[in-house]
């Protein structure tokens, strides 16, 4: 309960931030209702839409297993991307990847590939029972 409470405003604050980067909106905590309306729109809609999935049934720990779940899988091509542009010598000359970096981050790529495929096969086989 205390967790979920602490994670209300930074989920909101991170959400209003990316939002306000996006479209270039003013944004900050540090500014009035009035230099960043968007921003504190995106805070004000971001917390009604938590509450609401609350009150419409939606099981609210599930709802985090399943955006963790999601996470991870997606993060797996991201992964894969990110490598091969931190390797890219046309793109970042001078400043590509160390040894100890590729390292950690391919084996990052393969174990969480692996674990996203075995949690896609749990998933369908448990869809067939």
């Amino acid at each position: 309960m205390g967790t979920g409470l602490l994670a209300i405003p930074v989920l909101a604050g991170a959400s209003a931030y990316a939002i306000s980067e996006t479209f270039e909106w003013t944004e900050g905590l540090g500014k009035g209702f009035r230099q960043a309306k968007q921003f504190y729109l995106v805070i004000i809609a971001s917390t009604i839409i938590g509450l609401l999935i609350n009150f419409i049934g939606i099981n609210p720990i599930q709802a985090l297993i399943y955006a963790a779940v999601i996470n991870g899988v997606v993060a797996v091509p991201m992964i894969f991307i990110i490598m091969k542009i931190s390797n890219d010598k046309r793109i970042l000359e001078d400043k590509t990847n160390g040894i100890f970096s590729n390292v950690v981050g391919w084996i990052t790529f393969v174990v969480m590939g692996m674990g996203a495929i075995i949690t896609l096969v749990i998933w369908v086989s448990q869809l067939w029972l």
